[in-house]
């Protein structure tokens, strides 16, 4: 057999560095779904996680986004996430109390006094012990971003009261303190995906529904909906979740880079939505949507946060709710 020269020998091994060092530097892409349209904040938000991550991880990841349900709507991709068919997803938290029911303590009604008393649990040691809760559920939750305070629409006549809510039926997440919540508010809840929210509406299967305003906005509900009022019953975060499998597989500084671009996008989105909030006021008014600013809680909470409180207790203990209290 003849031998190999020294010229082909270098070649040899110079083609193998370079093959080797091009497999070492090749570009990880990660799939990330969504519900949300284009024009929500949850969009813009992605694009600037992917930005910032690009720029932290000196261009080894890149995000390809999926947003308006392309993927399936929350609980198909929180599924996927988990088998990882789907990277990295995001959903609001009621979508993740099936898998850990502690994080049901977030959506007890009027638990968060204001955005500073949210976010102050939810950046601190309550709200990060939440989310390590779903490492055994093989899910690495990146961050919590925003959905903000809820309001409630409908097609049927304006809201200030308990009783208007009397014999609506409501569109809700399947989260069962909000089910709770509007089954003693004289409601009849009626849990579905976002995705098929606004044929149920324009069909009316059902009367109303609640959700943060943005996405009243983004999802164009105010076509189907005349009646907006800014209950804040209730505050909702997003939870950016990845396949905890890819996550620990990757270099502690490709890790590093993922955590803190998701909660640098995660900042930069609540102040998106603050900004916007007092805009998609005025543009739902100008399509003729009836906006209640102003609302009596009392009366609200009077019928309901007592008693959620109290199912939520009865199975998970009052620690949190005290912990959560003590932030106010």
């Amino acid at each position: 057999m003849k031998l190999f020269n020294m010229k082909t020998l270098a070649t040899f091994v110079a083609a193998a560095t370079m093959f080797a060092t091009s497999n070492v530097s090749a570009k990880t892409t990660l799939r990330f779904g969504y519900e949300a349209p284009r024009n929500d904040s949850q969009h813009i938000a992605a694009e600037k996680f992917n930005e910032l991550l690009q720029e932290k991880a000196k261009g080894e990841i890149e995000l390809k986004l999926f947003p308006d349900s392309t993927l399936g709507n929350s609980q198909t991709m929180i599924s996927g996430v988990r088998t990882g068919t789907i990277d990295i997803e995001m959903s609001g938290s009621p979508n993740f109390t099936g898998l850990e029911q502690k994080l049901n303590v977030i959506d007890i009604p009027f638990i968060f006094k204001d955005r500073e008393h949210a976010f102050k649990v939810l950046d601190g040691e309550i709200g990060q012990g939440l989310l390590k809760e779903l490492e055994s559920k093989n899910i690495k939750a990146l961050a919590f971003w925003d959905v903000g305070f809820r309001a409630l629409s409908n097609s049927k006549h304006t809201v200030t009261k308990p009783e208007d809510i009397s014999g609506l039926k409501v569109r809700t997440n399947q989260n069962p303190m909000y089910i709770e919540a509007f089954t003693l508010l004289g409601g009849n809840p009626v849990p579905m995906p976002l995705a098929e929210l606004y044929t149920a509406l324009e069909t009316r299967a059902v009367d109303a529904q609640e959700h943060p305003i943005g996405i009243f906005w983004s999802n164009k509900l105010f076509e189907v909906q005349k009646f907006l009022s800014l209950t804040n019953h209730g505050y909702t975060p997003l939870i950016v979740a990845m396949n905890k499998k890819k996550f620990d597989k990757l270099s502690p500084e490709l890790q590093t880079a993922l955590l803190e671009a998701a909660k640098e996008a995660g900042q930069f989105q609540r102040e998106l939505n603050i900004k916007n909030e007092k805009e998609i006021v005025e543009n739902l008014r100008k399509e003729g949507v009836e906006v209640t600013e102003t609302i009596d809680q009392a009366p609200f909470k009077a019928v309901i946060e007592a008693k959620v409180r109290q199912s939520f207790i009865d199975k998970n203990g009052d620690e949190l709710i005290k912990a959560i209290d003590a932030l106010q």
